[in-house]
């Protein structure tokens, strides 16, 4: 084994090989870059619970076939990361309101042989801003690049459940985030919400209406990744948050943000609190968050 499982591995499940037994695991393709076993095991140690974190790489189209694997083998939980949140959502016995209204399962929850499906990304967004920024979602006018699908549909929709005071969409595809705008409209929380094109003029006007920036997008995860807002479109009064995280500097986003004084923060905050959430709905228990920040911290600097 190396620092993954194998879907095969996991079919072929040999718990002998792990002191402490594995628990708990996360699931994606590919899987080797995740760093939550590096928070999670941390955090098992420092609660006494004799259980392990892993990785495991499963291929897309046997997403079900895993979790029914995971269930027999007395895993209690699994993450779920790209790309199969949706595929996810399909294969759980049960979705709880949250994961319905976003569309996706990011967590799944093992309890007496049942799979409950659970969404994180959400409430994750919403404790990262509460936490970073010291402000609620629902007193911000909020602009999220990447509102198409994934996580930013999931914090596009969760924003609007909050009742922020805006919302603008931004996508490549625009008929995407045209479509998420009208589900959010629909649900009759959130009122004002648009979409608006992915060009450098629209992204200044509706930065200049914003308070909260978001990108769900994975540009500036690469080195020599471009800008996605005109710098001069960012201003000191702004809250920037970027889903993405990059070890060893900022993404273009943030350092834009940040010369021009406004707040930050990146994905690595986002990933703590819902791996804390995560934490909590498989042992009803606080999570450990001190703990957790400082494995991912270590994670970060190796």
């Amino acid at each position: 084994m190396g620092d993954y499982l194998t879907f095969e591995e996991l079919m072929k499940w040999d718990a002998g090989r792990f002191t402490p037994p594995a628990r708990l695991a996360v699931i994606g393709d590919p899987i080797a870059h995740s760093r939550s076993p590096q928070m999670h095991n941390p955090a098992l140690k420092a609660c006494g619970i004799e259980a392990q974190y892993i990785r495991v790489q499963v291929p897309e189209g046997r997403v079900g076939e895993a979790f029914r694997q995971f269930a027999r083998c007395g895993f209690l939980g699994v993450n779920i990361t790209i790309p199969h949140k949706f595929e996810a959502l399909a294969a759980v016995d049960e979705v709880d309101d949250l994961a319905a209204a976003l569309g996706a399962v990011n967590t799944l929850v093992i309890r007496d042989g049942r799979l409950l499906g659970r969404n994180t990304d959400g409430p994750g967004f919403l404790r990262s801003v509460r936490a970073a920024f010291g402000a609620e979602v629902s007193d911000l006018r909020v602009l999220i690049l990447g509102a198409g699908g994934g996580a930013g549909r999931a914090v596009a929709v969760q924003c609007g459940l909050e009742e922020c005071r805006s919302l603008v969409l931004v996508n490549r595809s625009a008929g995407k985030s045209a479509a998420v705008a009208d589900e959010i409209r629909a649900m009759g929380r959130c009122r004002d919400v648009s979409a608006a094109p992915w060009e450098a003029a629209a992204l200044a006007e509706a930065a200049e209406q914003a308070d909260l920036i978001v990108n769900a997008t994975s540009l500036g995860m690469k080195p020599g990744d471009g800008a996605l807002i005109p710098a001069d479109a960012l201003k000191s009064r702004h809250l920037v948050f970027d889903m993405v995280y990059r070890a060893g500097g900022e993404t273009p986003l943030l350092a834009d943000a940040r010369a021009a004084g406004a707040k930050v923060v990146d994905g690595l905050t986002l990933l703590l609190h819902q791996g804390a959430i995560s934490f909590e709905h498989w042992f009803d228990l606080p999570a450990p968050l001190e703990v957790m920040r400082e494995g991912l911290q270590n994670a970060i600097a190796l």
